[in-house]
């Protein structure tokens, strides 16, 4: 446990060195969520825009938490570090426990504050015990593109590398998860490619929080399989990470 804290630190010593890199996973949700009041606000009355912000600002905070994610540990494989911690003794499960926790900090704080920052701009109003589990499905799914930025890492060879699975992984996830309209109006093919997005389960809980009448088996269901998405995630990073290195 002691050497996955010492990498836990690592980690966060290096984001706080790297002041452009935490700003901008720090500052960039919060500019997109004010973009999208400003969007919203020339929508004609009557609009629900209610069934859009929640599932857009955790797909924000999915976007970055992935992005943030890919990008460091491929520049600490560069650099030599992971295969520095390999020499000294670090085991497969102490450096990916270490960089989870890490992150796990980091990406709670990305899914407060915006959290926060969009119930503040449009004026939303839940239960408290909405607002939690809310904040719950946000911080989950923020995990799990953790992982799957660990994943992702292990295929890239620099950081130029990352940016070709945006197109690949996170833009489709935009248009067949729900996020932007029912995936069942979609063909049946791509409402089922949708279910192969962890964004596709945050959106279906949020959309059940969010609902008249919330569905706590739909909710419970969607939580587990994200739990479950982000461990299965979390095995492939680690079974792949020491070969790469």
């Amino acid at each position: 446990m002691s050497r996955i804290l010492v990498v836990a630190k690592r980690v966060l010593t290096q984001l706080r060195h790297d002041k452009r890199l935490l700003g901008l996973s720090v500052m960039a949700p919060l500019l997109i969520i004010y973009l999208l009041k400003i969007f919203f606000d020339t929508m004609p009355k009557g609009f629900n825009n209610a069934r859009y912000i929640m599932p857009i600002t955790a797909f924000m905070v999915h976007f970055l938490a992935f992005l943030l994610c890919a990008i460091v540990l491929v520049q600490e494989r560069t650099a030599g570090t992971l295969e520095r911690m390999f020499i000294n003794g670090f085991r497969r499960i102490e450096i990916i426990g270490g960089y989870v926790l890490g992150y796990i900090l980091l990406a709670t704080f990305q899914a407060a504050i915006a959290l926060a920052q969009a119930l503040w701009l449009f004026d939303l109003s839940y239960a408290w015990a909405d607002l939690g589990m809310l904040f719950g499905v946000i911080w989950l799914l923020a995990i799990t593109s953790v992982m799957l930025g660990m994943f992702i890492s292990t295929f890239a060879r620099h950081e130029g590398q990352v940016f070709p699975f945006i197109p690949m992984i996170i833009l489709p996830s935009v248009f067949l998860s729900g996020l932007l309209i029912n995936p069942e109006q979609l063909p049946t093919w791509a409402n089922w490619l949708g279910h192969a997005f962890p964004l596709f389960y945050a959106n279906d809980a949020i959309q059940e929080i969010i609902g008249k009448t919330p569905s706590a088996s739909v909710i419970w269901t969607n939580i587990a399989i994200l739990v479950g998405y982000g461990l299965f995630l979390l095995t492939l990073a680690s079974r792949t990470l020491k070969d790469v290195e």
